[in-house]
């Protein structure tokens, strides 16, 4: 682990680069929209990691619900926070593309509309997470978890079957997109997953010392108040 990690990092990082690189220089402008299309290359493939946390979360949710097993616990936790950044991040990205595009910041469209609702139920998620201490919390936060992703096919199927304000997909039914472009977003797809695969192994990491260290302390509590008696 100790290798893999710093590997991993200059992997990441070089992709990172690389992806911006191809969306910044080497695809073309696009026609309608000119340079503010580019956010395009970050802002989908942050709503993509975002996806992919969330389901991961809901896989580990669904694990300790199942044997109770507190590191599935702890990598439901990890994935959701690191979630939660990556759907702020559409949630930005999202209204400073729509503002010269759309004339607007925001409209009440059913896919943002369902967008802002995931990232509520996580982010309540996180707060319920943080501030109860109640011995249930962590079955609570399981349930509320695996009820939230369940609103990301409805984001995801929003436009494929409803008329909304958001552009229609442009790989797949009926659109097209010009080879260059479609390589600098794979690219910065496979930067984003990565990246956020890196974050939240990190973050895992870190939950799980931080559990271990508190079992260690309240057993250490335990035996000094046995000693004293």
């Amino acid at each position: 682990m100790k290798i893999i990690f710093p590997i991993l990092c200059i992997l990441t990082a070089a992709l990172l680069s690389y992806g911006l690189y191809q969306a910044l220089v080497v695809a073309p402008t696009e026609q309608t929209m000119g340079d503010v299309q580019r956010i395009f290359y970050y802002h989908v493939p942050s709503a993509w990691t975002a996806g992919v946390l969330f389901f991961v979360n809901f896989i580990a949710s669904i694990a300790y619900l199942w044997r109770r097993n507190t590191k599935a616990d702890a990598l439901a936790l990890a994935a959701a926070e690191v979630g939660v950044v990556f759907c702020t991040i559409v949630l930005v990205t999202g209204p400073i593309w729509a503002r010269p595009v759309w004339g607007i910041w925001w409209t009440w469209d059913l896919r943002l509309t369902l967008t802002l609702v995931c990232w509520l139920i996580f982010v309540s998620y996180l707060f319920l997470r943080r501030f109860s201490s109640s011995g249930q919390t962590p079955v609570i936060a399981a349930v509320l978890a695996i009820f939230g992703t369940l609103d990301i096919p409805l984001v995801y199927f929003s436009i494929w079957f409803f008329r909304t304000q958001h552009p229609q997909p442009v790989m797949g039914n009926g659109g097209s997109i010009d080879p260059r472009m479609l390589h600098a977003f794979f690219i910065n797809l496979i930067a984003f997953t990565c990246f956020g695969a890196l974050v939240c192994w990190s973050r895992y990491r870190l939950e799980v010392l931080r559990r271990q260290v508190e079992e260690t302390q309240a057993l250490e509590s335990l035996l000094e108040v046995r000693s004293s008696r």
